[in-house]
């Protein structure tokens, strides 16, 4: 079986919107899409009046090459999010089919496919937070189209081996396509499993220019799969997705220089989760680090709300995961620079504070 056939027929067949971009003949005199001839005030040659180019070829270069892939295996959009909503209307019919998940994971996974209308099956990650393939693959049905794994785990922070993601994408051939989502996986022991792309025509990989390349503000995101879903998910991504700034900022960030700061950039965060994790297991209250691969650690204690007083007193805002099953009393705690790490190690050293209780996602706001 085709990698498409699981897909939604209608979407298969469906003719794609045309944009005036992509059959432009690239023309030196541009009437076709009905754009401003004048720039905007204050554009300094960006050309923001004109639309941007649907999948930029420098920036799919530059990213095909930084993925090991080749350019019609990759998909840009604004942010994996895109991606993960791309996926789930492709590949899911409302009220009958279903994606699978493995909470505590990722919100967007379950949102997506609400919105669509689809069933979200879940198969509770191991007490360790390790991923239980053998669970999986029992849970899997005729209506699961999608199976989402995140490696590393957000929010738990836990790896998934290569072995594993292997075995579920040889074992899931013609049944589901399995959606491997790596937006830290920078920040990992172990890389990237792009490269099984050839070899699983069913396996999809989401990338981010978000969190270890630093440019969450731009939004660009990658999905990573068969040339043949790559092209499917074209034919219902809308018109003009990348906003030239944001690709510009894309191709500076991965340039030599920009790679090279990157790379120093990681071992920062490495180090420093290392020294932190240690750091905070050693306080008074702190039942836990859980173990991380990730640019965070969600940390166990005795009480939460507490130690997220301190915390907010200090200025200091971080993610309440207790929603999330066998996470009841963690925060998850994104690792900033030595000096920002340090001023959350001195805030939780501080005497206990009485005061109001937090009651929203976040400690004291909600972030992502």
């Amino acid at each position: 079986m085709n990698v498409l056939d699981l897909a939604r027929p209608e979407i298969r067949v469906m003719q794609a919107y045309s944009s005036a971009r992509m059959e432009s003949a690239g023309g030196q005199l541009m009437l076709n899409a009905n754009e401003s001839a004048w720039a905007p005030v204050g554009d300094t040659g960006q050309g923001c009046n004109r639309y941007p180019d649907p999948q930029p070829v420098a920036l799919l270069d530059a990213l095909a090459l930084l993925y090991g892939v080749r350019r019609e295996q990759l998909l840009v959009g604004r942010g994996s999010d895109e991606a993960i909503d791309l996926l789930v209307r492709a590949f899911c019919r409302a009220g009958e089919d279903a994606i699978l998940i493995q909470p505590p994971t990722f919100g967007m996974y379950a949102v997506c496919a609400r919105i669509q209308n689809a069933g979200v099956v879940e198969v509770p990650l191991g007490d360790d937070f390790a991923l239980d393939v053998d669970a999986v693959l029992a849970a899997v049905t005729p209506a699961v189209k999608l199976v989402f794994v995140c490696r590393p785990n957000n929010p738990a922070g836990q790896d998934v081996s290569r072995a594993d993601i292997e075995r579920l994408a040889q074992t899931l051939s013609g049944r589901a396509l399995v959606v491997v989502d790596e937006a830290y996986v920078e920040f990992a022991d172990e890389g990237s499993v792009a490269d099984l792309i050839d070899q699983y025509d069913n396996l999809a990989v989401l990338r981010t220019l978000s969190k270890a390349w630093a440019l969450a503000g731009a939004r660009i995101g990658s999905l990573l799969a068969s040339a043949e879903v790559v092209a499917l998910l074209r034919r219902i991504m809308p018109p003009y997705p990348l906003p030239q700034p944001c690709v510009d900022a894309a191709l500076i960030a991965l340039s030599g220089w920009g790679q090279a700061n990157v790379r120093q950039r990681l071992a920062i965060v490495r180090k420093q989760r290392k020294l932190i994790g240690e750091q905070l297991s050693r306080l008074p209250g702190v039942r836990e680090v859980l173990p991380s691969q990730a640019n965070f650690l969600t940390v166990r204690f005795e009480d939460a709300d507490d130690a997220g007083r301190r915390l907010e007193a200090a200025g200091i805002v971080v993610r309440d995961v207790r929603r999330h099953p066998r996470l009841g009393d963690a925060l998850r705690i994104t690792l900033g620079t030595p000096e920002e790490n340090a001023r959350v190690i001195g805030a939780l050293k501080r005497p206990l504070l009485r005061g109001r209780r937090t009651v929203d996602g976040a400690i004291p706001g909600k972030c992502a």
